[in-house]
């Protein structure tokens, strides 16, 4: 089962990206890990990529699609996959097209005010990167990590001039592309204002594990 993961910062495609990883047993793929992967390995696409980063340019569709389609031909893709972040624009959907046809297209539907409240008061780990929310989901004792005893920090992008940022550019950039798969009749919606387990299992009725 392959997957596209669509949805502005903060509406949960992350967490339900991994609950799904976990139950289909296909990877959680995003593009910057793919970019970091590249690079580290110093694969051929990974030193294209480093040279363009390093001159302040950006990376173009081509190189994205090709360190995507590099990535899906490994063995850990022959179930499925879930793309998280790819494409974000219509020229690398119009080139994914053609390369995987046979994708479902998952938007994540939440509004601006829960998006703010999500992200302004998420916390992470600076040992162990592990997810807080002060308002929803709160470590047991404030400013440290459950799990590691790590301190807990809020993240640049998460301050509110950011959040708004973020958002504005994925208006722009990203929110074209439901358009694209909603007229291709791709597309499914489903609403993530809610709990990520009820989430999940809207998901599972509309895609059922194989």
């Amino acid at each position: 089962m392959n997957f596209i993961f669509l949805g502005p910062p903060g509406a949960g495609k992350g967490t339900l990206a991994k609950q799904v990883s976990e139950e289909y047993g296909i990877p959680h793929i995003s593009t910057g890990d793919i970019f970091r992967a590249n690079i580290k390995n110093q694969t051929e696409l990974g030193k294209k990529v480093k040279a363009i980063i390093d001159a302040g340019g950006l990376v173009s569709d081509e190189i994205t699609c090709e360190l995507v389609q590099d990535r899906l031909a490994q063995d850990d893709c022959k179930k499925g996959f879930i793309l998280d972040g790819f494409p974000r624009t219509i020229p690398q959907a119009e080139m994914f097209e053609k390369l995987k046809p046979d994708v479902s297209v998952v938007n994540f539907e939440v509004n601006n005010d829960l998006i703010i409240a999500r992200l302004s008061n998420r916390r992470v780990c600076k040992s162990c990167g592990q997810n807080y929310n002060i308002k929803f989901l709160p470590p047991k004792k404030e400013g440290v990590c459950d799990s590691c005893g790590g301190e807990l920090y809020t993240r640049d992008d998460d301050k509110l001039e950011s959040i708004t940022n973020r958002l504005e550019v994925y208006r722009k950039q990203t929110e074209p592309l439901i358009d694209f798969y909603r007229n291709l009749g791709k597309i499914t919606d489903i609403d993530s204002a809610r709990d990520s387990q009820l989430v999940l299992l809207d998901f599972k009725k509309l895609f059922p594990p194989a």
